[in-house]
């Protein structure tokens, strides 16, 4: 990814006031690398094996599963407030991410990691995870100001991005070939080569959370408030709907806290930048 100036933030007024997308504003950021890929299921079982880390969903004993999705329903122990088609599933986790007798694909998004979790991860791999100003530049593709990735429309079929076809939350017709994750290089990347920055997977970033942060955010590397309750999450997910979450938008934020985990939530990693490629 090259050393640059972008503008930062919704362009278009399509975000809620209460996720803080405006105002729009310059950031500067040095050279860095970022995956090209959400993190995989095969990437995560393979950090498991060497360290012998268990997910905070391991150690709860349950996640949130979308209830369309859940796999045994003798597991479910109850439901989020204020959002009824999550449901609590006891042995879900990221090798499970339906319940205790689905299995995840190694080509897939890890899922059911929590923002603890993915910290855990980077200190293996020896990366991190991206600011929220590293996220969306990347997202961005060296486009300025664009709603998605590849412009500022969906196409006609709206089969650009893993989003939910259908009416939310009581039927996914599966239109696009998922009614889950996809794997993690299905459609077209980015002009940078980043697959999927927007739907598909929320993904963990680095700072805090603040509704009012860009309108005090410094221009040269940003790197969120200094404290808070809940971490950024980026990207949108296979789950969102205009009706409902169009958060599958390169300005859009949201959060959750840093021990949550769920099923349509993942995260992707950052380094230092190649010093022989500063492309990426």
């Amino acid at each position: 990814m090259p050393a640059q100036m972008f503008a930062m933030g919704d362009a278009h007024g399509d975000g809620a006031v209460a996720d803080g997308e405006q105002p729009v504003h310059q950031v500067r950021l040095p050279a860095f690398s970022i995956d090209a890929t959400a993190v995989t299921v095969g990437a995560f079982r393979a950090f498991v094996a060497a360290t012998g880390h268990r997910t905070e969903a391991e150690e709860y004993g349950w996640s949130a599963v979308f209830h369309l999705s859940v796999a045994d329903d003798e597991k479910v122990i109850g439901r989020m407030a204020g959002t009824p088609w999550w449901l609590g599933v006891e042995g879900a986790d990221w090798a499970h991410p339906d319940g205790p007798s689905s299995s995840a694909a190694d080509d897939h998004p890890v899922v059911h990691v929590s923002w603890n979790d993915a910290r855990a991860y980077c200190a293996w791999a020896g990366r991190r995870l991206p600011t929220e100003a590293e996220w969306e530049c990347a997202a961005r593709g060296g486009l300025p100001s664009l709603r998605y990735p590849w412009g500022d429309a969906l196409p006609a079929d709206g089969h650009a991005v893993n989003i939910w076809q259908g009416d939310f939350p009581v039927r996914n017709t599966g239109t696009d070939g998922w009614t889950g994750t996809a794997p993690v290089r299905s459609y077209e990347p980015n002009p940078y080569g980043l697959w999927q920055p927007v739907g598909n997977v929320w993904e963990w970033c680095a700072d805090w959370f603040s509704a009012g942060y860009y309108a005090v955010s410094p221009r040269d590397e940003p790197i969120g408030p200094p404290s808070g309750t809940f971490r950024v999450i980026r990207g949108g997910s296979f789950l969102c709907h205009d009706s409902y979450c169009n958060r599958y938008r390169n300005a859009a934020r949201s959060s959750n806290t840093p021990d949550s985990s769920t099923g349509n939530t993942g995260f992707r990693t950052v380094g230092p930048a190649p010093v022989d490629d500063n492309r990426r």
